[in-house]
């Protein structure tokens, strides 16, 4: 995502058209997130049959789309339809990443945390006017055992929603724990209570308690 003045978790630095537009969205404190992400997971292995990436599909909301179609300069006629030139224009624009971002990608196996390498862009197009891009990111190798994974932007400028699902190998089995929205809002509302200023860069990093808990269990391969 382009980055807005005070959000230092967003990925690009913005232009000033589009950088303006986002901060132009109504800021109340109440009003978070301002970014919406429908996200799907897919877990794929190598030849040996162990884990060794997980492919992240974001598919950005229609008007997030919107201003990065008219940052950029693509779908003038607003159709929501972009030509082979504009799509090749546009591929790979959210995978400029700044230092310290880690893709708001959460990851654990046994004891600690599992951290991904380095994203690999893989497509980029547009569904319903949406933009939707897929990239990997390498894990491996892992052979068997629990894994949890967590998707999420720890100040809940965006939101991620696993709509998508997740594809797991037939030797693994999925578990999703949905959020307690009930008790995320009330953890939420009384983080905004302890504030001492509506400065955006002061707001509460509760992303983490708004997010769905996915586990996998995988049997050893052979």
């Amino acid at each position: 995502m382009f980055r807005v003045p005070s959000r230092s978790h967003l990925r690009l630095a913005a232009p000033a058209a589009l950088a303006a537009a986002l901060a132009a969205l109504p800021c109340a404190l109440t009003a978070h997130p301002h970014i919406f992400v429908d996200t799907a997971l897919r877990l794929v292995t190598d030849d040996s049959g162990r884990l060794a990436g997980l492919e992240v599909t974001w598919e950005y909301d229609e008007l997030y789309s919107l201003l990065v179609f008219e940052d950029m300069g693509l779908d003038p006629d607003y159709d929501g339809r972009l030509t082979e030139d504009e799509l090749a224009k546009l591929g790979g624009f959210d995978m400029h990443w700044i230092d310290g971002y880690d893709g708001d990608l959460h990851m654990t196996a046994g004891d600690g945390p599992l951290i991904p390498g380095p994203p690999r862009p893989l497509a980029t197009e547009v569904r319903d006017g949406r933009i939707v891009t897929r990239h990997l990111r390498p894990i491996g190798p892992f052979a068997s055992g629990v894994m949890q994974i967590r998707v999420f932007d720890p100040t809940f400028y965006t939101a991620y929603d696993l709509t998508g699902g997740i594809e797991v190998p037939d030797r693994c089995r999925v578990e999703v724990t949905r959020a307690d929205m009930d008790e995320a809002q009330k953890t939420l509302q009384d983080e905004l209570d302890r504030m001492e200023s509506e400065d955006p860069e002061d707001f509460p990093e509760v992303g983490a308690v708004f997010a769905d808990t996915v586990t996998v269990t995988c049997a050893r391969v052979g």
